[in-house]
């Protein structure tokens, strides 16, 4: 008897210490690509639904107040408001500017300069949408600098300045956006796309600024694959040069494979860093079963991002009122 009640006292605590962490994945259901941010005093998750192509149209979202309760938005956006998507909508950014909310996709998985398609932006009044296309048409519809127009993430500059920073097929570029995000404006040399592709870079950039320097990463290998992973690099500007400190995130054979295309949640107030980003489940095989996940991110002295490791308990509540 006294067995049977240490045995149930330690799965009470188990359910109790499970009841008080994210647990990973962080979501229902298969997502991936995620664009994690912070909206009026909530987190909030925006991920590619993940499934094939044709059936990859629309996105959901999810709100949380502390990390661990998440709440979903669904269907967002979908193909029926943007009348030049086909297929394929995944990958995500999102910012804030004057109340409105712009939201911005990769789409239709354009192969060459002679398909319509690329990245296009939608805009709402609340984070939660409904979205509605912005432009009518793709923002960027070309290669440039041999770079798909995929995997966008909108960054904004010390000095207010937004940028768009996006590639796919192993090239990255930047470029200046518009005030209003309408179009594409040269930078201060003249330039419009600026390749910035650091060493083994294949998709999935993300920026941010941290004691005045700014981080780079990106995801290597391949998206179906147990290769799948993040890197970085650090410079003192947005257009570098990036030279690839090392890999920072990447599978573990005893909690999942292919752990790759995240983005970063800083709190300001805790000065607590996460990373959240996508893996496959031990034994998935099937390209598109991927499930999002988070887990926080540290620093050393130097400034450098230690290796992440990879959880099934994912991060305590971190409220941010």
């Amino acid at each position: 008897m006294k067995k049977i009640s240490c045995i149930l006292l330690l799965l009470l605590a188990i359910k109790y210490s499970n009841a008080q962490t994210s647990g990973n994945p962080v979501l229902k259901g298969w997502y991936a690509d995620p664009e994690a941010v912070i909206f009026n005093n909530q987190y909030w998750i925006y991920p590619t639904y993940s499934d094939i192509y044709d059936k990859q149209v629309f996105f959901d979202a999810f709100s949380s107040p502390d990390l661990v309760h998440w709440k979903k938005h669904a269907h967002i956006l979908d193909t029926a408001a943007i009348k030049w998507a086909k297929r394929a909508m995944w990958a995500p950014a999102i910012v804030e500017k004057n109340n409105k909310y712009y939201f911005f996709f990769g789409v239709n998985d354009i192969q060459s300069d002679e398909e319509y398609g690329g990245i296009g932006v939608a805009v709402a009044d609340k984070p939660e949408g409904p979205y509605k296309d912005y432009l009518g048409k793709p923002l960027i519809d070309k290669f440039h600098n041999g770079a798909q127009p995929i995997d966008q993430y909108v960054f904004q500059d010390k000095d207010g300045a937004y940028y768009i920073i996006y590639g796919g097929w192993r090239h990255c570029n930047i470029a200046r956006l518009k005030d209003d995000f309408t179009g594409i404006i040269p930078m201060q040399d003249g330039t419009l796309f600026k390749e910035i592709t650091p060493d083994k870079y294949v998709e999935g950039p993300c920026m941010f600024i941290r004691n005045n320097k700014y981080y780079f990463m990106w995801s290597e290998g391949g998206w179906t694959g147990p290769d799948y992973s993040v890197s970085y690099a650090v410079a003192d500007s947005p257009f570098g040069p990036f030279k690839r400190a090392g890999k920072i995130l990447q599978q573990d054979s005893t909690v999942a494979t292919g752990a790759g295309h995240h983005s970063v949640i800083h709190n300001t107030a805790t000065d607590k860093w996460y990373i959240v980003y996508h893996r496959r489940p031990l034994g998935e095989t099937a390209a598109n079963h991927r499930v999002t996940c988070i887990d926080e991110m540290f620093f050393d002295d130097r400034g450098m991002i230690k290796p992440v490791k990879l959880s099934f308990t994912g991060v305590a509540p971190q409220p941010l009122q």
